[in-house]
């Protein structure tokens, strides 16, 4: 039997993800603008599956050739007659809806492979009988033979994401470490060149390391050509190493990514808007990173769109190393009445920043008001789709010239619908209250984490000329008392500087922002809670975090001593952080559960989340921003880690608890998202159902235009960069 962690259950939850009300109240135009929009971020998309795994893009030309000769439906006659039970059937189909919802095969959110649920013989058995391998039964045998190991290979090094021999990734060529991570950091640095579209690919040559730094662009050629200056492309010396800079990653869904924009461009509402494409164009012809920057400069003036979208390479949560973003692409609908309630938010952020627990001089100079709006995704292509978003991602820009904060309306009602009887470790009598303030208290939460969370704290820095901005005569160190004596210099980053834990610390920052914000009445009176009412917001919000902290156990891998989720570390923190905290304030004990298997409980004193755990947080807190503003790198890693530590000493055994709460978890929903298609003058929504089939439906037709050829271009990616794995 393989372990259920690595499979994903007959069962799943599968929604279809609702934009079509919002979608039809757009105007023509901006029909027209979303469209080109998903149509560049859905190829763009694609890029994830070449930044996952060796195999994933294999594996999803396979899926594609077998679905677009026979739907789901067809299909299962040839299942059945081909010895496939109904369940091993749906195993298949499960499987495949899981490879598109993640865009290759490992979970987006835990970094795990899934492999099939069924014997590796049936699903041989099934490819060999479908329409397309009687059509095509060199290429299919082929195809199958490039991938078939790999999809139910679990051995050790496969089973997770990770550098060197603590997972599978493509960022790095299969020869890469830790050690060669950091110096390419530093070359990078050197060069004021950002990573977040590279990967590292090295080689030796005569006996030396030689290291190739792989842009994702449309061109190939590494010289400057038409609409740059110069290029940052060639080779050079650095620390006795050599590096060439190339272009030309992922080049065909590049290309069709800067095709798709400029198309858009004759829809956009306005000259932001228009500049904004431009330049995103560029970026992705170039690979040029300062062209997206330049981009998310006009994206940030474009305020209140109707038409809401960014796209490009954005979170490094999934590079070992931090710093290599993942292509991900949103086009959305804005929602009216959840975003006027986001627009108070921000409008009381003044009043409210300077309730954080870190003195004044650690908080930025003047906040931006940033634009929140509440959206109904129509498109979000990559790997997994997240509740709420604050972006641009870059440091310079969000530190003097702001940021904007989105929060998914119609993803949040369906991800976090709760049945009673799969709430696992709470007391009976938190169980209605919770399924009850669920949903509204998240809401709070994820407002507070994306606005005031990730957007607040100062970043101490000294730049190229030598100036300071802040005064280094007079800023003491609240944990110290004595004066500042470090800081970010030239082109440090926080992520350049922090790297493997920079996610997860940042995002253990803003849940803490969430959960102590929330604590004040103005805030839950923006959202719409007075009185009792409020205060059970706020329980169930704390309660929540406790949950999530226990839950979080399932994304840690006890053989690497390594986290695999940068938000549910974050969590695991701040249940340690509560846990040692005392006073009763958070209770988990192990128990025996209703069918006699392990089980645990969790309880939380909501008498003392004002005073006990306010305090906890309060102090913890402070503690995380001093250190980030200060670059302490040194002391954020021993805080930190230590809180990360997963032991089975001290008052909770977590080893044993990380057992029962695999026991006991419950697979992350997948959702379907609709497809657009130009029809005549106009632009008609193509709706789903919410299951496996209509997920595997929706990308066959997303593609069908150019698939022969868009698939012989994955291929073709594929087997290039084949021998870089071994």
């Amino acid at each position: 039997m393989v372990d259920s962690q690595y499979y994903l259950p007959n069962d799943i939850g599968v929604s279809a993800l609702d934009c079509g009300e919002a979608f039809r109240l757009l105007s023509p135009q901006e029909k027209m603008y979303a469209h080109y929009l998903s149509r560049a971020a859905w190829y763009g998309g694609l890029a994830v599956l070449l930044q996952t795994s060796p195999e994933s893009a294999n594996i999803f030309v396979l899926l594609q050739r077998i679905f677009r000769k026979q739907t789901p439906a067809q299909l299962e006659q040839v299942a059945t007659a081909a010895g496939l039970s109904p369940e091993e059937y749906q195993a298949f189909l499960v499987y495949a809806a899981g490879l598109y919802a993640n865009m290759g095969n490992y979970k987006s959110f835990g970094d795990t492979k899934f492999i099939p649920n069924l014997p590796k013989d049936k699903l041989k058995a099934l490819v060999k009988a479908s329409q397309a391998f009687q059509d095509q039964p060199a290429e299919m045998e082929a195809l199958w033979d490039s991938c078939s190991c790999l999809l139910f290979s679990l051995e050790d090094r496969q089973k997770q994401l990770g550098l060197g021999d603590k997972g599978i990734t493509t960022y790095f060529s299969g020869n890469c470490c830790l050690e060669d991570a950091e110096l390419a950091q530093k070359f990078l640095d050197s060069k004021k060149l950002s990573a977040y579209n590279t990967r590292l690919f090295k080689r030796e040559k005569e006996g030396k390391a030689c290291y190739e730094v792989r842009l994702a662009s449309a061109v190939q050629k590494d010289c400057a050509v038409e609409g740059e200056c110069d290029s940052c492309c060639g080779s050079f010396n650095f620390e006795d190493k050599e590096f060439t800079v190339k272009r030309g990653d992922y080049a065909p869904l590049m290309e069709k990514v800067s095709h798709y924009l400029q198309k858009a461009q004759a829809y956009a509402a306005n000259e932001n808007q228009r500049k904004m494409l431009e330049e995103y164009a560029r970026s992705f012809t170039f690979g040029s990173v300062d062209a997206h920057k330049e981009g998310s400069r006009y994206w940030i003036k474009d305020k209140g769109p109707i038409v809401e979208s960014y796209i490009g390479f954005i979170e490094s949560y999934r590079d070992p190393f931090g710093s290599r973003g993942e292509f991900e692409g949103f086009i959305a609908v804005v929602n009216k009445a959840m975003s006027d309630r986001f627009t108070k938010l921000v409008n009381s952020a003044e009043v409210l920043l300077p309730e954080l627990p870190w003195p004044k001089e650690f908080e930025k100079d003047t906040f931006l008001k940033p634009d929140f709006t509440s959206l109904d995704v129509l498109t979000f292509a990559g790997s997994g789709i997240p509740a709420g978003i604050n972006i641009p991602n870059y440091d310079d820009i969000r530190q003097s010239e702001g940021f904007k904060n989105v929060s998914l309306g119609n993803v949040l009602s369906v991800a976090y619908a709760t049945q009673k009887e799969k709430l696992t470790f709470l007391q009976e009598e938190d169980k209605d209250l919770f399924i009850k303030w669920k949903g509204p208290s998240f809401e709070v939460q994820v407002g507070l984490h994306e606005l005031l969370g990730h957007g607040s704290g100062k970043l101490f820095v000294q730049d190229d000329e030598g100036k300071f901005n802040f005064d280094q005569s007079k800023v003491t160190n609240p944990e110290t008392g004595e004066p500042v004596t470090s800081w970010y210099r030239g082109s440090e980053t926080w992520d350049s500087k922090f790297s493997t834990i920079a996610s997860s610390y940042e995002e253990c920052r803003a849940e803490c922002v969430g959960l102590y914000l929330c604590l004040i009445k103005k805030v839950l009176s923006i959202f719409g809670t007075e009185g009792q009412d409020a205060e059970d917001v706020v329980y169930i919000n704390w309660l929540s975090m406790v949950r999530a902290g226990l839950l979080g156990l399932e994304f840690y891998t006890p053989e690497s001593k390594s986290w695999r989720q940068a938000h549910m570390q974050a969590r695991f923190v701040i249940l340690r952080v509560l846990l040692e905290a005392g006073e009763g304030l958070v209770g988990l004990e192990e128990v025996t559960g209703p069918d006699g298997k392990p089980d645990a409980r969790i309880t939380l004193d909501r008498s003392k989340i004002h005073t006990v755990g306010k305090d906890a947080i309060h102090r913890f807190l402070c503690k995380l921003q001093v250190l980030k503003a200060t670059a302490d790198v040194e002391g954020g890693r021993a805080l930190y880690d230590g809180y990360s530590t997963v032991s089975d000493s001290g008052p909770h055994n977590f080893i044993r608890l990380r057992e029962t709460v695999l026991l006991r978890k419950e697979a992350r929903k997948m959702f379907v998202q609709a497809n657009t298609k130009i029809n005549g003058d106009s632009v008609e929504l193509v709706e789903y159902e919410g299951s496996a089939a209509g997920l595997i439906c929706s990308f066959t037709e997303r593609f069908q235009d150019d698939a022969e050829q868009l698939e012989a271009n994955l291929l073709d990616l594929c087997k290039r960069d084949s021998p870089c794995w071994c």
